[in-house]
């Protein structure tokens, strides 16, 4: 198995957690608004230090990789390349979508045919939002929402779609179904991370470090040339 540090910096909860062969032996969580340039460095040396007074060598750096908060987002991404360059690790990319439908799987009772929809605000009725199928299968891309009540009427006629996420509680009257369901006060969090980072890291689905950004960046930097970056 292996060791991965995971970093989550996509809202305005910051938080740190070490995973080892499956278990997280440490977590550090801090949600009183957005001031990861505060809290994450203090946060990220404290698990080193955890780790390495027990001599337990890092593996990979997970990060979430958006979409979230632009500033949050870059603070995440930069300080995990630090790390990946100054200890010689490899880094994951673990999207935040995706990390928000892990603690509805583990902690909820979700029908075994419904579908996940995590959102995360984007002011006034705009989110981005992604759809899944509970082995996390993409049933639709993410993208950004304009919502009303018909949005996500194609999915909803067919059956349940959970909605969660700091975007969902402001849809949840808009969208207006009997197939809706709203789960409250799911965050993207560390502790939830190492799941999704041990499958990418046993796949071997790793990041450049050099060049890798976080969701907002990836269309400006896909048409620039390395050498101008």
């Amino acid at each position: 198995m292996s060791c991965i540090l995971n970093i989550e910096t996509s809202t305005d909860v910051c938080s740190v957690a070490v995973s080892q062969d499956g278990v997280c032996i440490f977590n550090k969580e801090g949600g009183k608004g957005p001031n990861h340039a505060v809290s994450l460095g203090v946060f990220v040396d404290e698990a080193l230090a955890y780790v390495d007074s027990r001599d337990i060598k890092i593996d990979a750096v997970a990060v979430s990789c958006g979409p979230g908060s632009y500033t949050g987002l870059r603070i995440g991404v930069s300080m995990s390349k630090g790390i990946c360059y100054g200890r010689d690790v490899r880094l994951i990319a673990v999207p935040t979508l995706e990390l928000l439908a892990v603690p509805v799987l583990l902690e909820h009772d979700v029908d075994e045919n419904a579908l996940l929809c995590p959102m995360l605000d984007a002011r006034r009725m705009e989110v981005y939002a992604g759809i899944y199928d509970r082995a996390l299968r993409e049933a639709r891309p993410v993208q950004a929402d304009v919502v009303d009540e018909n949005t996500y009427k194609e999915y909803l006629d067919k059956g349940k779609v959970y909605f969660f996420g700091n975007g969902a509680c402001k849809c949840i009257d808009t969208i207006n179904h009997p197939n809706a369901v709203l789960i409250k006060e799911i965050k993207p969090l560390a502790r939830y991370m190492f799941p999704l980072a041990e499958k990418r890291m046993a796949e071997g689905k790793f990041e450049d470090v050099a060049y890798f950004v976080p969701f907002y960046l990836k269309d400006f930097v896909a048409k620039t040339p390395k050498k101008l970056l």
